[in-house]
Order: structure tokens, then sequence, then C-alpha cells
């Protein structure tokens, strides 16, 4: 989770990444943004995220996109 986290930290050091719940819906992070998260997460973890998987459910948090994380992770 750390590892998220420092990235999450790089995109907008701004942010309390460990109790927002809304990343997405209150604009701390925009669509570029998740666009390079995706490809942070890919190189860092080894986990591509489809596109069927960009949703705001799975990037209003960082404990949401660990989840997701750790699931594409197991596949």
């Amino acid at each position: 989770m750390e590892d998220l986290l420092e990235i999450l930290r790089e995109i907008n050091p701004d942010v309390d990444y460990e109790t927002c719940d809304r990343l997405v819906e209150d604009g701390h992070i925009t669509s570029m943004q998740i666009v390079m998260l995706v490809g942070e997460i890919n190189q860092e973890f080894g986990v591509a995220i489809p596109a069927d998987k960009i949703l705001p459910e799975y990037f209003n948090s960082a404990k949401s996109l660990y989840a997701l994380i750790q699931e594409l992770e197991e596949e």
C-alpha cells in the first residue's frame, strides 16, 4: 500500500490519500492523471488495469485502488 501512496503523492501531494474517498468526484485526480497512474501502477506492480476497470469506483480512494491491484495480481 505504501508504494501506491507514494505514487499518488507524486501526482498530488496536497491530498490525504489515506482518508479521502472521493478522489475523482472531488477533482483531486483528473482523467489525465488517471492515465498516468495506470502506467505507474503497471510499472510498479506489474499489473495492467483493463479499460473496463478504469471507473471512479476504483479510483476514488487509495484503498479501493489497492484492492483492485491485489485482485489483478491474483489473476
